[in-house]
């Protein structure tokens, strides 16, 4: 196991980073949020052809950089420290996975190339409520979709003879809903079919391949989380050295001191927590399905707490629209969310652990 990045992820690390302040600082984020865009599309152009991470975990013959799940969590984290808003977990994540895991042969061939150039935004949609018929036409509604509205490619879960399967749908045949979401930095949207013409993507039993998935997809979120946890905690510290009450700083208080140290405990443990799932993605598969659930039953709760710290050890500062709180936070709860309640995985982790 290996829990502290390499020389080859640290330089990873770095030039996102460098990238990443240069040319989507908070107010570009902010700016995104408020505007009429879904994501940010010039930072999302130049992270595929510059620095070309949207295709890192792709095989080299379908057009990607063939490094690891390790390496997409390195990108994912310093996203998550700058909240950029891209797409880059609903397509080179969620979708990105199921069509490798799917193994269909032809439709890696004709859809992966696009997503790893970053010219294909994709997203997957596992959610109940689409039932697919014997011709592969889909009818009913797909709640909560990332992207959904401005996904080039929707790979949707649908029942087919009362087991899911995975569907690619293309073009303008179905009706696309933007919804009204909390985390402003990462779009939903409720797609609607009805006799919608579709492709069966890998077998008509896709139970093992979207686990699978979700699986890989739950490791590599706790290291975004991770990002954001951080950022918040490094704030906070920041910000208790520098405001005086009552004739002191925040910071030499005990109390603050005390809460500081509980949240430094919460970052040490989610890295590790983190930094264990990315490794089993790459390199323990029979691990995975644990380190998942572990992941996300324990990071998404920290990042939350640490990020409803942030907002609360700011003052009446932190409530206001104008402070970067709120949008930590309101990422922090989507994220905590996103794929499934915490009492989900958990129960996935005591299942796996063999005590359910």
């Amino acid at each position: 196991m290996r829990l502290i990045l390499t020389t080859e992820q640290q330089e990873l690390a770095g030039a996102v980073r460098s990238f990443l302040a240069a040319a989507a600082p908070i107010a570009r984020v902010r700016q995104v949020a408020e505007g009429e865009e879904p994501y940010d599309r010039k930072t999302w152009e130049r992270l595929a052809g510059e620095l070309g991470v949207t295709g890192l975990a792709v095989p080299e013959e379908y057009g990607g950089a063939g490094a690891g799940r390790a390496e997409v969590a390195v990108v994912l984290e310093e996203l998550g420290t700058a909240l950029t808003p891209v797409p880059y977990f609903a397509s080179s994540v969620l979708a990105a996975e199921a069509l490798l895991a799917l193994d269909d042969e032809a439709a890696k061939r004709e859809y992966l190339p696009g997503i790893a150039a970053g010219t294909t935004v994709a997203t997957l949609s596992f959610a109940e409520g689409v039932t697919a018929s014997a011709d592969h036409t889909l009818d009913g509604r797909a709640e909560r979709v990332l992207h959904g509205a401005d996904a080039d490619l929707l790979l949707v879960v649908a029942s087919l003879d009362g087991k899911p399967a995975v569907f690619a749908v293309q073009g303008e045949a179905v009706q696309r809903t933007p919804l009204e979401v909390l985390d402003l930095t990462r779009p939903q949207a409720v797609v609607e079919f009805s006799a919608t013409p579709a492709r069966l993507v890998g077998p008509a039993d896709a139970t093992e391949a979207l686990a699978r998935t979700l699986d890989v997809a739950g490791a590599v979120l706790a290291s975004e989380q991770l990002g954001g946890l951080r950022r918040c905690l490094d704030t906070i510290v920041e910000y208790t050295k520098l405001r005086v009450q009552f004739g002191r700083f925040v910071g030499s208080f005990q109390g603050v001191k005390h809460r500081l140290a509980d949240l430094h405990c919460l970052l040490e443990q989610a890295e590790s927590v983190a930094r264990y799932a990315a490794w089993a993605a790459d390199e323990a598969p029979e691990e995975l399905p644990t380190a998942a659930a572990l992941a996300q039953a324990y990071t998404g709760p920290a990042y939350f707490r640490v990020a409803k710290e942030h907002l609360l050890l700011h003052g009446g500062i932190g409530f206001t629209w104008e402070h970067d709180a709120h949008f930590y936070y309101k990422r922090a709860k989507s994220s905590e969310l996103l794929l499934g309640p915490r009492r989900r995985h958990r129960g996935l982790l005591a299942e796996r652990l063999g005590l359910g």
